[in-house]
């Protein structure tokens, strides 16, 4: 424990009230809100008044409650049994800010919290489910590889053949719906529920998410009765429930709001609520049971690119030395073509068919997200099916098409076979039909 003063400062009119903390410019004061967000405010021409001192936790600068401190001491003298040996839920942890916590002094949120920590920080974990809890990486999620995805499905491979009755897999949201595309592949017909869960902001903050997403995920992954990958986040801004999302169709699609995550071409997985024991699927799903395909091989030689107007030919060239390649184009199945011989005009398609002719394959996905591919509607789309590049009426998410690639390609080699099972639905990530959401 530390002493902190609490200060009012007045600067332009506008007054703030919190934590005065150590300040890494001598000019500027940087003062924690209620709101648990740091905020600086130049020197010149403030005015600071100290209202007191308040007693923190140094690891997190909140000032503790009762329960939380209660409920720490019971952990440290091991009166708290939850977490204790194997539970029915295994957590697993690789980092993100929903294993994060904010050094105050800066500001910056770095991981820290070990998933142990985080599990036995959440009030109310033990009352939705025996748990275990384990880290596999520490990393951001910015940082994760096909080589990360791999080992975490053999990890979570290791938990469900010890009887795990679920997995919940803490994960940075960035690129959280790439892992849970490659996992839904390495893992076909899992016999129990796999939820990737992450939070938009660190554990610590007192606005954070992670504590609802962590409590629904777990309930569900402990209750639910589908054994899919999946996605557990905020459903609205509120701390109200929260959406599972399919692992091949979700997408984060907002930088910061709590409920950055949508699905895509399809309605969420389900809706889930711990507090009043709900679990609504919206759509079909696999039931629990059933043998575990595994197949956790992946190539990490694959190019995601984005077409965008005036992309150089040249360019698509220099893609050779890839095994396999998604084309991000626009629209409902196009790149560039120069269909009418424009003179400033440039067009891609031959370089891609160069691609495909030495044995590469080019699978397409559109920048839309949302809707489905019909390469048979325009020239440039038929000029694409021409050159050998194929997604003729497929309706994945580019970064689900990236992950399949790379797991396909891990196992298949021939040219034939990959687009064979490329085209294949494998995992709920192409749809038989377009629906209006």
């Amino acid at each position: 424990m530390e002493k902190l003063k609490r200060a009012r400062i007045t600067t332009k009119g506008r007054k703030y009230e919190g934590l005065l903390l150590p300040s890494p410019k001598k000019d500027f004061l940087v003062l924690k809100l209620d709101s648990g967000y740091n905020i600086g405010i130049r020197k010149e021409g403030a005015k600071a008044e100290e209202l007191g001192e308040v007693t923190v936790k140094p690891e997190t600068g909140m000032a503790e409650s009762a329960d939380s401190a209660s409920y720490r001491e019971a952990i440290r003298n091991g009166k708290l049994e939850t977490g204790k040996g194997r539970g029915d839920v295994a957590i697993i942890g690789t980092g993100g800010t929903v294993s994060s916590k904010v050094e105050y002094k800066t500001g910056a949120v770095f991981p820290s919290t070990s998933p142990e920590d985080l599990a036995k920080n959440i009030p109310g974990l033990d009352k939705v489910c025996t748990f275990h809890a384990r880290e596999v990486f520490a990393i951001l999620s910015e940082d994760m590889t096909p080589a990360h995805w791999s080992v975490i499905a053999a990890e979570i491979r290791k938990e469900i053949d010890a009887g795990a009755k679920g997995v919940v897999v803490l994960h940075g949201t960035d690129t959280m719906h790439y892992t849970s595309a490659a996992l839904s592949f390495m893992l076909q017909d899992s016999p129990v529920p796999i939820y990737l869960v992450g939070s938009q902001r660190s554990s610590d903050r007192p606005s954070t998410d992670a504590r609802i997403n962590m409590l629904n995920a777990c309930f569900a992954a402990a209750n639910g009765p589908m054994a899919n990958v999946g996605i557990c986040m905020h459903a609205g801004m509120d701390d109200e429930e929260c959406l599972i999302h399919l692992g091949t169709k979700a997408r984060k699609m907002h930088t910061s709001r709590r409920d950055a995550f949508k699905s895509v071409n399809v309605p969420p997985l389900a809706k889930v609520d711990y507090r009043s024991g709900l679990i609504e699927p919206y759509m079909k799903y696999k039931e629990r049971g059933g043998k575990l395909k595994f197949d956790n091989r992946m190539n990490e030689n694959v190019a995601m690119v984005y077409t965008y107007p005036g992309i150089h030919p040249e360019f698509v060239d220099k893609l050779s030395d890839y095994d396999g390649i998604v084309v991000v184009g626009t629209g409902i199945g196009h790149v560039p073509t120069n269909t009418f011989g424009d003179k400033l005009a440039k067009r891609i398609t031959p370089n891609l068919k160069a691609l495909v002719d030495s044995g590469i394959p080019v699978a397409f996905a559109s920048q839309c997200i949302f809707g489905r591919i019909n390469m048979d509607m325009y020239a440039a789309g038929r000029l694409l099916q021409e050159a050998g590049v194929f997604g003729h009426l497929m309706d994945w998410t580019p970064e689900c098409a990236y992950a399949k690639m790379c797991w396909v390609l891990g196992h298949e080699k021939k040219m034939e076979k990959v687009k064979e099972e490329m085209m294949r639905n494998i995992a709920g990530e192409i749809t038989e039909r377009s629906e209006i959401l």
